[in-house]
């Protein structure tokens, strides 16, 4: 075809743009003239259009090779979009039936497809083979190809195949493999494999510079802090991105407890609710998708403005794609991390499942990722040298935009270590092993030079360019012409000790504050939850137990919504009781001219909503306590824990069908008066009273009858 075609004119009228992004017109025109082509592009720079703009304007089929359906869809459904004929773009994968598939082949044939998408998986099926062979296609593009390296953050086997499918297919169509994270070493993997050594290589600049990047320490108070950062970007969109389904379940729900209107998204769900949640998250219908990586690859909400990983994520790479997913309209996005050596080492077991080699290159991704957060350079620049370019905070006007250069720490001059570091360990210009070079340092433990110093120059080192990695390996490293250089004429060169996360100390609970009681405030809700009990013929406790009286002198509740986040009280106690408690405090803090805290107050159901269903369910079907107990696999006092949270918040649970098996019918009735009279749950008491004749289960078991009873 003739290439004096107007691309802008064609752009304008297919997509709507004016003008092209980067290096979009080089790239669009050199696959026109049929070359092989490696582009690297961060997420948001628009690398779709590279290959969907020419497929529109060349004769035949593309090829495009996609790993997620819910991503061809996606794409499909923007093609379809700037067609009159839905026929223009096709996904061919499992999800399709026989005759959808028969339509696809039809459509192809016929040439009025231009873009066809197809998983790895099947692309290699022969039927597929068989029919791709006998048709005019125009290229292929594999699109996220760092799949096909293991060194890549989401490897897929499949992805290995693909040159030897496609010459079986036609040998001599160009390809363009298509990235937005690829480290020199996964670039060099690509072009291997795809044999495409001749390519043109496009790499647009990794640094995004309207994201903010921050790494905060994860502890017991981190979901609070979390709400806290949800609700000072208030109405604005974001994903937080989880390591588990489990997690993401837990999360969401505790966000819409607090106000934040969340739903879920990972591949534990329908794939109808799965598409429904996107939609609701694109259509604004809420501010926050929680996610396993599963959500967001391909898709396209440009007003991101906050991206959370709640768990450590796996490799830099994951960590990069999925933050580069804020601020895609060119608006301010913060990315936020939780950092916590418990998450480091929760992934590191489930590396340890793995054959070897995947174990082996995860670990030392994830090393990557722990010494990302840890290290006190600048995020920018750590994560620009990572992906092999280097950062000028004299060309850019972003050099304050991650905690670190916001908040440097104390600079070290560290010139004579690290001349002594190169002269000793470098000098012979062979690759070193890290952990080698480690050993053989001196440590000086009064002027803390231990190791974890030692690991600060070299991270240093590798991102001013004084040290390359090897491509091939991570954990090895050699000296570069920078290095030898200041081998030769040695200047000042300074560095920041690294953060240590593991001094980070336990925050305490801020659902509860810790706060002096009101003791006059205490003294009258006693008062008065022994009025309501007495006019019950109820113990006190039955009511509220004295832990939520005391939340309650914290939190001062006014509305029944700030009811609902005092300690151990459930929906059931609010209806009941919660109008007469909340007029007491609200006379009582006039009264006193009380000033409440405007400290966010933390909304939690005591057990999380799933385990807790779980627990009523396995009661309602009269599963014997002690086998719920193994099969959950917790000790006995734990689920005694569990039931006691359940009923003292004030959901009933029959368990009569066990408290039968083990105390008799006067042995009950024993138990039910003296709880009736008692002034106290505690159980301690109870065990003095009947000085042996009960143990503490059988006490604790009979309580959570006798409260589910008289609730």
């Amino acid at each position: 075809m003739s290439l004096k075609i107007d691309l802008n004119k064609e752009l304008k009228s297919l997509f709507g743009f004016s003008d092209f992004k980067g290096d979009q017109k080089l790239i669009i025109t050199s696959l026109l003239e049929r070359s092989n082509l490696m582009v690297i592009m961060p997420t948001g720079a628009g690398k779709s259009l590279c290959f969907q703009l020419p497929a529109l304007l060349s004769s035949g089929t593309a090829l495009v090779v996609s790993p997620l359906i819910a991503l061809m869809k996606n794409q499909v459904d923007v093609i379809r979009g700037i067609s009159s004929n839905d026929s223009v773009a096709h996904v061919l994968n499992s999800s399709l039936n026989n005759s959808q598939v028969e339509k696809v082949k039809s459509d192809v044939s016929n040439g009025i497809t231009k873009l066809l998408y197809v998983a790895p998986e099947s692309l290699a099926k022969e039927e597929y083979i068989q029919f791709l062979s006998k048709i005019n296609i125009s290229f292929l593009a594999v699109d996220e190809a760092h799949c096909i390296s293991e060194w890549g953050h989401d490897f897929r086997p499949e992805y290995r195949n693909l040159k030897s499918i496609l010459n079986r297919i036609n040998d001599n169509i160009p390809i363009i493999a298509l990235t937005a994270t690829a480290t020199p070493k996964v670039q060099d993997d690509i072009i291997k494999n795809l044999k495409i050594d001749n390519s043109k290589i496009f790499k647009s600049s990794f640094n995004r510079h309207n994201l903010y990047y921050e790494v905060r320490a994860k502890n017991d108070n981190t979901d609070i802090d979390l709400l806290k950062f949800i609700k000072s970007n208030q109405n604005e969109s974001g994903i937080i991105y989880c390591l588990s389904r489990k997690n993401v379940e837990e999360l969401s729900q505790l966000l819409n407890m607090n106000g934040v209107k969340s739903l879920p998204y990972h591949a534990g769900l329908e794939k109808k609710i799965r598409e429904e949640n996107q939609d609701k998250f694109l259509k604004d219908e809420c501010d926050v998708i929680v996610a396993t990586i599963a959500f967001g690859m391909g898709i396209d909400k440009p007003d991101v403005r906050y991206v959370v990983h709640y768990n450590v994520p796996k490799s830099i790479e994951g960590y990069y794609q999925e933050t580069g997913r804020a601020g895609r309209d060119g608006g301010k996005g913060h990315c936020l991390m939780y950092y916590s050596y418990k998450d480091v080492e929760k992934l590191e077991k489930l590396l340890s499942k793995k054959k070897s080699s995947e174990k082996n290159i995860g670990v030392m991704l994830l090393k990557e990722v722990s010494t990302f957060a840890e290290s006190s350079i600048s995020r920018r620049k750590y994560l620009l040298s990572y992906f092999g370019e280097k950062y000028d905070p004299n060309i850019n006007n972003d050099h304050e935009m991650d905690d670190n250069s916001k908040n440097e720490k104390e600079k070290i001059n560290v010139k004579d270590q690290l001349l002594f570091l190169l002269k000793n360990h470098f000098a012979n210009n062979k690759k070193v092993l890290i952990k080698e070079i480690i050993k053989n340092l001196p440590f000086d433990e009064k002027n803390e030079i231990d190791e974890k110093f030692w690991r600060t120059i070299i991270t240093y080192s590798i991102v001013e360019g004084i040290l390359e990695k090897d491509i091939s390996d991570f954990t090895s490293v050699k000296i570069s012409n920078s290095g030898k250089e200041f081998i030769s004429s040695p200047k000042e060169f300074y560095v920041s000790r690294d953060n240590d996360f593991s001094k980070t100390k336990k925050i305490e609970n801020q659902s509860v504050k810790a706060s002096v009681i009101d003791d006059d405030l205490f003294n009258k809700l006693k008062i008065l939850r022994k009025e309501i009990a007495k006019s019950k013929s109820l113990p006190p406790y039955a009511i509220f137990q004295e832990f939520s009286l005391e939340d309650m002198t914290y939190k001062y509740p006014e509305t029944i919504d700030e009811f609902k986040n005092i300690n151990g009280v459930g929906e059931g106690k609010v209806n009941k009781f919660g109008s007469q408690f909340i007029e007491l405090i609200k006379k009582h803090i006039l009264e006193n001219s009380i000033k409440k805290s405007d400290e966010i107050v933390l909304r939690t159901s005591g057990l999380k909503s799933s385990k807790k269903l779980s627990l009523i369910q396995n009661v309602d079907k009269k599963i014997p306590l002690d086998e719920i107990s193994e099969s959950r696999g917790i000790e006995f006092n734990v689920l005694l824990s569990e039931l006691e949270s359940i009923v003292f918040s004030g959901t009933k649970l029959n368990i009569d069908y066990y408290v039968d098996d083990i105390l008799d019918e006067d042995q009950q009735e024993e138990l039910h008066e003296y709880f009736l009279e008692s002034e106290s749950e505690d159980i301690s008491h109870a065990l003095k009273e009947f000085d042996g004749d009960y143990d503490e289960e059988e006490l604790r078991i009979f309580r959570v009858k006798f409260l589910s009873d008289v609730s």
